[in-house]
């Protein structure tokens, strides 16, 4: 009986809840916030071998003196591993697109692509802060383009990390930051906006 209770007893704890299990919405998530980052990577590549073709090319998201997609480009952090950033978006989105196409499908993944996932999005949110930095307070200068990229890598990255923790654990930590995954996302848009405000207020307070 012992070795019985035992086995029932992993058996309990390998197999994940049924509500931690992503859900076709969660998939439906990832595949449109994929398919906008992919647009957005697309579209800086495009930009770039252009402006590689021809230096006085510029890009049509180069609004004013701060949102200006050209100043970053021609920057040593706009091709940080020697070949541009974008090229890791095309790669990287398209298989966030992938997975969320399976899910909203009604595929059950295995725990191991969820984390993996989850590990190839928090490595894209640390890329994204560093780029965020570096154009707020190295370059001088925000990209649009770039700005659409961390828009959706944030809640790609937070709730990945959540639901790959919510099937392979079982902590109430977990479920009540996923419980609260909207407000996550939204505080770390916040900050973002507020510190971009603050950086460069001398030219938006020109514009009031």
């Amino acid at each position: 009986m012992t070795d019985l209770g035992a086995e029932l007893h992993e058996e309990d704890q390998a197999e994940p809840r049924a509500d931690a299990v992503p859900t076709r919405g969660f998939g439906l998530g990832l595949a449109v916030l994929g398919a906008i980052g992919l647009a957005a990577a697309f579209a800086l590549t495009v930009d770039k071998i252009r402006l590689l073709e021809d230096p006085t090319f510029k890009p049509s998201c180069d609004l004013n003196p701060v949102l200006s997609c050209g100043s970053v480009m021609v920057t040593d952090q706009a091709s940080a591993f020697g070949f541009p950033n974008s090229l890791l978006g095309l790669v990287g989105f398209s298989v966030v697109v992938t997975v969320g196409v399976l899910l909203a499908s009604g595929a059950r993944l295995p725990s191991w692509v969820l984390v993996g996932l989850a590990g190839g999005a928090s490595l894209g949110l640390a890329l994204v802060h560093w780029l965020a930095f570096q154009s707020l307070y190295r370059i001088g200068a925000l990209c649009p383009w770039c700005l659409v990229v961390w828009s959706v890598t944030i809640p790609i990255a937070v709730w990945s990390v959540l639901v790959a923790l919510r099937t392979t654990t079982r902590s109430r930590v977990v479920d009540a930051l996923w419980s609260v995954r909207y407000l996550l996302v939204l505080g770390w848009y916040l900050l973002v906006v507020v510190l971009a405000l603050v950086r460069f207020w001398d030219y938006w307070s020109t514009l009031v």
